[in-house]
């Protein structure tokens, strides 16, 4: 199998690179200056010159506050984006993967999100996310469409990575406790897909690492594990305004993904712990 990655430079594209090479694949990867998603000639241009089996959409705008004045960057690239994908990978024939995330939810239910429940963004970069999973769902001809949540791998930009760099301005730090989902690390969901593409079964999926937190009970785990030595303090989100409202309580229920892959991703403690134990090991 020969497969396109494309946001192959963030951290979910380098460890899905990692992945498809343990499975023996034929690995083209493209990052955002090698391709640009939002530009369909392009994009065609690519297929036509890389064979392409399967084609794993790792490129995002994910600047979630920005995206509330730069919408439209972010439904080029969320949206616009991914139904280029979509209309070249059906013209070459081949199955695409792609993520979405808890944010398509307003984190207003009582109980996790089901792959059932109707989503409802409360953000523009919600609304962008959604949009590209409506062109997957009614465009394409072979996909799978995976939500994710709290997403933490290879590179700087995610939480993890934040609060280790927070931990070494003080002996004191406020997090919010009413942000509640589930950590997912990228190594553990790089190896899920692959293993979701060998079972043939397409649609759409919620898969994240097992359990869920709050912020504040995540970044306490990290702060432990690192030897911190100063004080955690949880605050409400009110104490962090921000221009884009984030849901409070967006877990996502990963039912029928255990079924059909036939195992759960570990729990969001251990998923941490490797990670952290994988960057003191650099």
């Amino acid at each position: 199998m020969q497969v396109v990655i494309t946001g192959a430079g963030g951290q979910l594209g380098q460890d899905m690179i990692l992945a498809g090479q343990r499975k023996g694949l034929v690995v083209h990867a493209a990052d955002s200056c090698q391709l640009d998603i939002t530009d369909y000639q392009a994009v065609k241009q690519y297929l036509i010159q890389h064979r392409c089996d399967l084609l794993i959409n790792c490129a995002a705008y994910n600047a979630v506050d920005q995206a509330e004045e730069d919408w439209k960057t972010a439904f080029r690239v969320n949206g616009l984006g991914v139904r280029n994908l979509v209309q070249a990978v059906n013209e070459c024939g081949g199955t695409l993967v792609h993520y979405s995330t808890d944010f398509v939810f307003d984190g207003e239910g009582k109980r996790p999100y089901t792959i059932a429940d109707t989503p409802c963004p409360i953000n523009r970069y919600g609304e962008s996310k959604l949009l590209g999973e409506q062109y997957v769902r009614d465009l394409s001809d072979r996909y799978y469409l995976i939500r994710v949540s709290w997403v933490f791998g290879k590179g700087n930009v995610n939480f993890a990575k934040k609060v280790i760099e927070w931990s070494k301005t003080g002996k004191e730090l406020h997090i919010v406790d009413d942000q509640v989902s589930s950590p997912t690390y990228t190594k553990d969901l790089a190896d899920a897909t692959l293993d979701l593409v060998d079972t043939g079964m397409y649609g759409l999926y919620h898969i994240t690492n097992t359990g869920f937190c709050s912020r504040y009970e995540w970044a306490a785990l990290i702060l432990a594990q690192i030897g911190w030595q100063g004080t955690i303090h949880p605050v409400s989100s009110d104490e962090f305004p921000a221009p884009a409202r984030r849901p409070r309580f967006s877990v996502l229920d990963n039912f029928g993904s255990p079924e059909i892959l036939g195992y759960s991703l570990p729990d969001w403690r251990d998923a941490t712990s490797r990670f952290l134990h994988a960057e003191d090991s650099k």
